[in-house]
Order: structure tokens, then C-alpha cells, then sequence
């Protein structure tokens, strides 16, 4: 691991902050180094509210939308919602589709099926709106690229709104409306949405047209919220807000089919991390293992007992997705080792029985082993079709571009991305990629960084410490758990190795006589010995409130350790 301490801000620009706001100096430097730097910014933060959301009228075609949308409902015209198979998909689905359902029944939704139909807007999406009288689809998270398709729904008399929150190509389609803030012509002021988010902004100037206000949309938020976590977009700007507002509803009053994925945990508060690990996963799994339409099902459902049934099911399909991920995982590593490709600059794997709902976690997964950007590939129909996952601050959606020539399609992020190609083109592919990755990525980058917030002692973590950094929260991209680095700590006596095969450590740490903390290194248990002893140590690591029988304790997440 690299470590990297961030450099320090101004000390003026801190000192400044610090007296406007009256916090400790490492608080102040903490938001600082987010961007925050005026009473006002500070303010905006820690108390942000729902009217800090801007007006969604500001996103270009916005007035286009809600008008074509109001032309539906005025001739009674049937209307589909249309959503990718993930979580942002599914979630954004079932936001406007439920919210135009409040006031107005013809509305249907489709969830395209990743193996038949796969990524994106369908050719057998739209020949199903055809089929059943539909003449006005309302996309989302999907189809900023889908010029084809929108010009062939056009032949049949359908129209387009485009809700997508992807790069555009150098075309748009022709839809009525294309509300996508990363267009070069939109000036909304915040692009970093994610597709539920572009849903909600609709669904937000609809009910201007309905004289609603945004207390009227807040039991919709923990949607948002859940997109937001699942989609790891920046925890930023109108992110943060619909976020925390969204977390305060997954805690208070969920819609049914939440609460059923929750209701057995534990934890009186949830947080975005537990959203991530908790019930993004089962919502994913449903589209994974079975079919999208299983989540918009779970995500609509107005009663408890056929939600928690719904629930249920998905927890079924969220256990077989974690048996496929595990054996693919096994699979892959052992082709990467047969077939020596550990000096390589990139990882790429295929194997025809490969479940397709599966790769994207397995990539994830060979990242953990062999830190580059990798692409599985699996067989879909007659094409091959992978998911890209890339390391940090490495954008491998250009490296797509730059070898798309042997591609038939791909989209994605900065982080993440999907793509086909023919059968034919794998191996042109798979070497024109490694040699683009090889050419552009810094050395550095195929080493896994911990970017270190500030440098404490163990006296400056106290009761108002932990309060404040705890108005830090929803974390996320651009706003990460703070990571601090603290030198001359050694263990008390009580360091052990724990886990099946000794992998994690627990150890009780103590700073020049300080208060100790108790600590937890997940995969550090080969470290013990650099500890044992009494010997001086440093560490890495995020301030954590444990609880254990009714108890809540500060304890220390380790994140590295180094003599």
C-alpha cells in the first residue's frame, strides 16, 4: 500500500474558518480540504436542506419533458417507465413510475432482461411498446447513446425522454426531451447525478406543475438515497442532501418493500455504508441472478407481508449471486495464473459459461489480487460481452475509446463500464488494450494508495471530536470517511489474530500513556508481528463508534500498519 498525507491547507484559510465556525483546528482543516471554506460553505454542510436543491427547470429540456408528459396524460395516452437492470435502474423505475401512478394509471414499466436483451434501451422494449399502445417512453439511466433505437420508436409513433446520467456521444438521440446534465449545452449546476437523481429532478418540476412542494417528494428520497450509495457517484452538492435526507427515511419510514430488506438487521441507525453493503446488493441480485422486474416489484409494493415475501426471494437470489461470484472469482484467478499474465499492465479474462450478471463483481473481485484495470468477459448470444473495473484515478472508459475500432458497443463511467464485441476481435482487443493501459497509466497507480486526511495524536480524539466528525456524514466519493494517521502507538498486551485463518488482528492502542482505543484490521493478521512486543508502530486508520450490548465504544478500523 501507498500511503500519501495529504499536503496541508493554507493555515490562514484554517485559522479563518476556525474562528468563524468555533471548531478545532483538525475540523476546520478537514473541511478545508473539501472545498469548504466560508461560514456560509460550512453552514450549507452540516445543515443542509431540502431547499438547497436547485430548480429542476435549470436542466436543459426539462420544460420540453414535463410539457410532453403533460400532452400524454391530457389525450390519456399510455406512458412506459423504462430502467436499466441495476440498482439505479430499478430504483429510478420504480420513483416515477409510482409517483405518476399517484395521479394517473396508464403507466406501465419494462426492465430490459441483461441476458436477452441486454445494456440499455431494447429493440424488444420498444417493439413491446409498440405492441401494447404505447406512445410515449420515459428512459432512465439509459439511452444517451441509443440514436438507433430512438429513431426506429420514432418510425412507430413512440416518442423518447431521455433521464441519463452518462458521457453523451457526439450525437444525441432525437427524443423530445434529453435530460442528461453532462450534454455540453446544459448549464444545470450540479452534473454529478446519478439516473434516479435525474428521475427525482423530473418528478420534482412535474409536481411544480401540480402545486406540490418538495415535502410532498420526501418519502421518495430513500430511492434516491439507495441509488446514490449503490451507484457511487460524489457525495456532493444535491448527492449529499437527497442522500441524507434519504438516509433519514430509510431510518423513519421506509417504503415496505425496504423495510423488508432491513428488518432484520440489527443496527438502530443505518448509514450510506450499510446501504452499500446491505441492500444495494439484494435489490442488484434480483437483475443478477433472475430479472430487474423482481426489484421494481419488491420497490412498488405497498404491503408489508407481500413485500417481506418479495424480500425473501431476493435474499434467495442474493445467496446463489454470492455462490457464483465466489466460483468465478476461483476460476479466474486460476486462468490468470496458467496463463502468467501477472506482468501485464492490465487483466483481462473469459470463459464462455461465465454468468453474465456476475462478471462485474468478479472484476471488482481480481482488483482485491492484482491491482489493474480488468475486464471480464463472459459469452452473450453470438457476441462476447465484459465489465470493465478500473484502479483509482484511472479513467478506463478513454481506454475503451481509444480501442473501440474492435468494439460493437460500450458506456460507462470513469470507474466503471460495460461492452461487446465479436468473438473474432477478442484477442485484437485484449492487446490493444493492454497496450493503451501500458502507455497511459502512471506506475504508481497499479499500487493501491490509502489517501491520509491528517496526521493526529490520540489526545485530540475526544466526545466533541467524534461529534463533529460525524456531521461529516453521508460519506462517499469527494466527501470519504477521513483517514488519519497516527505515529508512536503500541499495543497494550492485547493483540490477537482472529478470523478462521488468524487473517484479521484486534489489538488495544495506547499514544504516550493517552487514553487507549480498541482496534480491527480486517487482513492485517500477518501484520501481528510488527506489533507484538510492545514495539512502536504506526497506523492508518478511520475513527469507528462500535456498538456491543447496548454499549458504544470509539474504536479504531485499521486500515495499514508500519513499523
Amino acid at each position: 500500500m501507498r500511503w500519501t498525507l495529504q499536503s496541508k491547507p493554507e493555515k490562514d484559510q484554517v485559522q479563518k474558518l476556525q474562528n468563524e465556525i468555533q471548531v478545532p483546528e483538525i475540523i476546520a482543516t478537514l473541511l478545508v480540504q473539501r472545498g469548504i471554506k466560508t461560514y456560509d460553505q460550512a453552514k450549507t454542510f452540516f445543515r443542509p436542506t431540502l431547499d438547497d436543491l436547485h430548480n429542476p427547470y435549470l436542466m436543459k429540456d426539462m420544460d420540453k419533458a414535463v410539457s410532453r408528459i403533460e400532452i400524454a396524460i391530457a389525450n390519456r395516452e399510455n406512458i412506459m417507465v423504462f430502467g436499466d437492470y441495476d440498482v439505479d435502474g430499478t430504483t429510478a423505475v420504480s420513483l416515477v413510475s409510482s409517483y405518476l401512478k399517484s395521479f394517473y394509471s396508464n403507466i406501465a414499466t419494462y426492465i430490459p432482461d441483461r441476458y436477452d436483451e441486454g445494456y440499455g434501451i431494447s429493440y424488444k422494449g420498444i417493439d413491446y411498446a409498440d405492441d401494447n399502445g404505447i406512445s410515449l417512453i420515459i428512459a432512465l439511466d439509459c439511452g444517451i447513446k441509443s440514436i438507433d433505437h430512438v429513431a426506429y420508436a420514432k418510425e412507430r409513433n413512440i416518442d423518447f425522454i431521455i433521464c441519463d446520467h452518462h458521457r453523451p456521444g457526439n450525437e444525441l438521440p432525437k427524443a423530445v426531451a434529453v435530460l442528461d446534465p453532462k450534454r455540453d449545452d446544459c448549464t444545470y449546476p450540479y452534473n454529478e447525478l446519478c439516473g434516479c437523481g435525474i428521475g427525482f429532478k423530473l418528478v420534482q418540476a412535474l409536481a411544480t406543475t401540480r402545486n406540490q412542494n418538495i415535502s410532498d417528494l420526501v418519502l421518495y428520497l430513500d430511492l434516491v438515497a439507495t441509488a446514490i450509495a449503490a451507484d457511487i457517484v460524489p457525495m456532493t452538492g444535491e448527492n449529499r442532501i437527497l442522500a441524507k435526507f434519504g438516509l433519514d427515511v430509510i431510518n423513519s419510514n421506509p417504503r415496505p418493500g425496504i423495510k423488508a430488506l432491513i428488518q432484520n438487521v440489527k443496527k438502530k441507525v443505518l448509514t450510506i455504508t450499510d446501504v452499500v453493503f446491505i441492500i444495494a446488493p439484494r435489490i442488484n441480485a434480483a437483475g443478477r441472478v433472475k430479472h430487474g422486474n423482481e426489484a421494481v416489484a419488491l420497490l412498488t409494493e405497498y404491503d408489508l407481508d407481500h413485500a417481506t415475501q418479495f424480500a425473501s426471494e431476493i435474499e434467495q437470489y442474493n445467496t446463489d449471486r454470492k455462490d457464483l461470484d465466489k466460483q468465478m472469482t476461483i476460476e479466474a484467478l486460476s486462468q490468470i495464473e496458467s496463463n502468467k499474465e501477472k506482468e501485464r499492465f492490465t487483466t483481462v479474462v473469459y470463459y464462455e459459461n461465465w454468468h453474465k450478471g456476475v462478471i462485474g463483481i468478479v472484476a471488482s473481485r481480481l482488483i482485491e489480487t492484482y491491482y489493474r484495470p480488468t475486464l471480464v468477459f463472459t459469452k452473450s448470444g453470438d457476441k462476447l460481452a465484459a465489465s470493465a473495473r478500473s484502479v483509482k484515478d484511472f479513467d478506463v472508459y478513454n481506454a475503451l475509446e481509444a480501442c473501440s475500432e474492435h468494439l460493437e458497443q460500450f458506456g460507462g463511467h470513469m470507474y466503471a463500464a460495460g461492452m461487446t464485441l465479436k468473438e473474432e476481435n477478442y484477442q485484437n482487443f485484449k492487446n490493444a488494450f493492454e497496450e493503451i493501459v501500458k502507455k497511459t497509466i502512471h506506475p504508481d497507480l497499479l499500487t493501491p494508495e490509502i489517501l491520509i486526511d491528517a496526521s493526529i495524536d490520540f489526545a485530540e480524539i475526544n466526545p466533541k471530536f467524534i461529534r463533529l466528525l460525524n456531521q461529516f456524514e453521508p460519506f462517499g466519493p469527494q466527501n470519504m470517511t477521513p483517514v488519519f494517521l497516527t505515529k508512536n502507538i503500541k499495543d497494550t498486551g492485547f493483540a490477537k489474530s482472529i478470523g478462521q485463518n488468524n487473517e484479521h488482528l484486534k489489538l488495544f492502542v495506547k499514544q504516550n500513556g493517552s487514553e487507549g482505543f480498541g482496534g480491527i484490521g480486517f487482513n492485517l493478521g500477518s501484520k501481528f508481528e510488527l506489533i507484538s512486543k510492545s514495539k512502536s508502530f504506526e497506523a492508518v486508520y478511520n475513527i469507528d463508534e462500535n456498538e456491543f450490548n447496548g454499549e458504544t465504544s470509539i474504536q479504531l478500523r485499521l486500515k495499514d500498519l508500519k513499523s
